[in-house]
């Protein structure tokens, strides 16, 4: 036993010091290539932006896998100013209107590109008044043709990175020869990175270069081939295949006309059993309900039901006019609220950490892609992202679910805000959703109802749809009616009403049409749905997740189902008191309560490039014909969905593959036609114009009003206060 102990103890050694010989191994090598100044692929001043947005000149030398930055051309060692880590980088051509020639080095990931030691061992970087953006580089050369220099240069550069390593590599396998012991090998390693002079020459035949670079050309050539390129991180690409999906089972619809349903006579001591144990305004979302209330679903898929005529949103991606595009938003949005389940049924609620996934498939060849994940049990937490790049939309959105009981009613209310992103236009409209009002718990028959205000607001455009969902008064009127407006400012452009299940109908300019009408014909619209085998889902999706409950309400057996129930809440009560912290999988915590998509991509789609869009195991990324490195930046960086919204003030141009030439557009001449159709547009935006003009001046005049009126106001108190008490001392004397 003491002969095994000793011989790990020994073991352990061994490994500790061949880490620490890889280690200094690696640390030599990169300052070799630091300080060698023979090693140069090119060297040259640049301007350099800042994060101040102001442009600096610096001295730049590229080395293999390396960008050193100086602020001199002496290139003194107080000079340095900082080293981009090129392996980390990506390239991409950035034209703009300023002179010369524009390119950008960043993270895909949008971490740092900069390495912690300068050349000679600097740990701090020269002091500079307009310091550097960590994650990207945005360079400037003189001319054209020196920033094509500069772009093969660091092409060049990102082969020679590779080469290095190989060569190494092979220089230390001859090093390895069994004749020589560690401390030769640590010796000749200090020979040759001594203050950068080799004792001696370590050659590297020309015929060898060739072929290494020619190897890296004969795979870039093979992927072009090949048509596909998936997304990459570095110069590395990866095979992504698509999940297998399946059609979904065929949809159930409800009855027509008002939700209702009458409880049954071996289900009414249930309800009453549960009413006891509540008080009118609580809420409801740590109650456990009864199984046989339960539509047998996830509340995670009950949000996906909004989203078969997503092709909708394809005709508000097309339509020029801002007016004509938030009616086509409005309509879409209306679209989804027709069908209705069979029977009064509530969805099971999402267990902490469940997830659902489906898509649809659009007639033009698109897929609309459905994510969604429980991020949070209590507060109850849903968050989801839907994507369709080809067809120019994203949609987000973090979702509240609460409930309140009011005697002989309960309402399910949905806060939080959806966001649909247009791509090409960088528009984002941001929606709010209705609450589900339920009636005649204890007194009547139980009817659903949808209830509340409903606001659809594109803040770049100014416009705003605003729907109220109005519940059926207790004398008179109708279900499920709904009425609303599109205004622009304080001025109402158009009215909306109908029911929200049948028809509805706007008055606008152009007068009084039908804006929805879920007809027959229409409903076989509805785009077909996919879904993940049941085998092929994993332990957490929800469909696997809640089978066995989902059997046993199918078999009508209430016991089981309520068993299998209790199981799963049970089991998440105990990961819950744990104390381990839940991590989500495909969402994050962004911008205060909101969870964003991890791989969310808002770059519009390019027909040049990108190919297909698909889907493997909750990731959605885009195959393309050119890797990464030749495109933009595909994170969201904030609300405006411009991928370089905070880098520039200047106007930034979609960036082109490299080597590509930017050919200007040839100018045609103007037609009578043409020039009507320009006059018409600035006349348009003239009267875009003074009716923001006018809706800023009302808005003004109205605070004018209220301030002067709180004034007048005020004053006739205080005058009031002071008679008052001029006539009480007058009445005692």
């Amino acid at each position: 036993m003491e002969e095994f102990d000793e011989n790990s103890r020994k073991s352990l050694k061994k490994q500790k010091k061949e880490y620490r010989d890889e280690k200094k191994r690696v640390n030599d090598e990169l300052l070799s290539a630091l300080r060698d100044p023979t090693v140069v692929v090119m060297a040259d001043t640049l301007k350099i932006r800042g994060a101040l947005k102001r442009w600096n000149r610096y001295y730049c030398v590229l080395k293999p896998g390396l960008l050193i930055l100086y602020k001199h051309k002496k290139a003194d060692r107080g000079d340095w100013v900082g080293t981009v880590l090129l392996n980390h980088c990506e390239l991409i051509e950035r034209p703009s209107k300023k002179d010369g020639f524009c390119f950008k080095l960043f993270h895909p990931m949008d971490m740092s590109i900069w390495g912690n030691r300068g050349p000679l061992g600097q740990s701090f970087g020269s002091f500079t008044l307009n310091p550097l953006n960590t994650s990207f580089l945005i360079c400037r050369a003189p001319s054209d043709q020196a920033g094509r220099c500069w772009m093969d240069a660091l092409e060049l550069s990102f082969k020679c990175t590779g080469l290095l390593k190989k060569t190494m590599n092979e220089l230390d396998d001859k090093n390895g020869d069994s004749s020589m012991n560690d401390g030769q090998r640590d010796e000749s390693r200090m020979s040759r990175d001594s203050d950068g002079d080799d004792t001696r020459e370590l050659a590297v035949s020309e015929t060898d270069a060739e072929k290494h670079f020619q190897e890296i050309d004969d795979v870039q050539d093979e992927d072009h081939e090949d048509g596909k390129m998936s997304e990459t991180s570095d110069t590395i690409r990866e095979a992504f295949t698509e999940s297998a999906w399946i059609p979904s089972p065929k949809e159930v619809f409800g009855p027509d006309g008002s939700l209702t349903e009458e409880v049954g006579e071996e289900n009414k001591s249930l309800i009453w059993t549960l009413l006891k144990q509540i008080r009118p305004g609580m809420d409801l979302s740590k109650v456990v309900l009864p199984t046989f209330i339960l539509e047998p679903r996830s509340f995670l898929e009950k949000l996906a039901d909004y989203y078969y005529h997503a092709d909708l949103i394809s005709e508000a991606v097309a339509e020029p006019d801002p007016f004509q595009r938030i009616v086509k938003v409005t309509k879409f949005f209306l679209s989804g609220f027709y069908k209705k389940p069979k029977g009064l049924k509530k969805p099971y609620n999402p267990i902490l950490g469940e997830t659902f996934r489906c898509k649809w498939e659009h007639p033009d060849g698109s897929t609309t892609f459905y994510m969604a994940e429980q991020v949070s049990h209590h507060p109850p937490v849903s968050s989801l992202f839907i994507t369709n790049r080809k067809a120019g939309f994203n949609i987000s959105g973090t979702i509240l679910a609460k409930s309140k009981y009011y005697g002989n009613s309960l309402s399910a209310i949905l806060a939080g805000k959806l966001r649909l992103t247009l791509l090409n236009l960088g528009e984002t409209y941001i929606v709010n959703l209705p609450y589900a009002n339920c009636k005649g718990i204890m007194i009547g028959t139980m009817t659903m109802e949808l209830g509340g205000e409903v606001n659809i607001e594109c803040e770049k455009t100014g416009y705003r749809t605003t729907l109220d969902f109005k519940l059926k008064p207790m004398l008179g009127g109708a279900y499920n009616q709904i009425e609303g407006s599109i205004k622009y400012g304080s001025d109402r452009l158009a009215s909306i009403e109908g029911a929200w299940d049948g028809v509805i109908r706007i008055k606008g300019p152009d007068g009084k049409k039908e804006l929805w009408n879920p007809t027959p014909e229409v409903i076989k619209t509805r785009l077909p749905r996919y879904e993940i085998n049941m085998d092929e889902q994993g332990e957490w999706e929800s469909a696997k997740l809640w089978r066995h409950v989902t059997e046993a309400i199918s078999n009508e057996d209430q016991y089981k189902a309520t068993e299998e129930k209790t199981a799963l809440e049970n089991d998440q009560r105990a990961r819950a008191k744990s104390g381990i912290p839940h991590e989500t999988k495909f969402f994050k915590k962004q911008h205060g309560d909101d969870y964003v998509y991890i791989h969310a991509d808002y770059r519009p789609w390019d027909n040049n490039n990108d190919i297909q869009q698909i889907e493997n195991n909750y990731v959605v990324k885009t195959i393309s014909r050119h890797s990464k490195r030749k495109t933009g930046n595909s994170e969201q960086l904030g609300s405006d969905n411009t991928s370089e919204a905070s880098e520039s003030d200047e106007e930034v141009i979609e960036p082109k593959i490299k080597k590509k030439e930017i050919v200007p557009a040839k100018s045609k001449p103007i037609t009578p036609e043409v020039a009507d159709e320009r006059i018409k547009e600035m006349e348009r935006k003239f009267e875009l114009a003074i009716r923001r003009m006018e809706a800023a001046n009302e808005r003004q005049s109205s605070r004018t009003l209220n301030a002067i009126q709180s004034t007048l106001l005020f004053v006739f108190v205080v005058t009031s206060v002071v008679q008052s008490i001029f006539m009480f001392f007058m009445l005692r004397k």
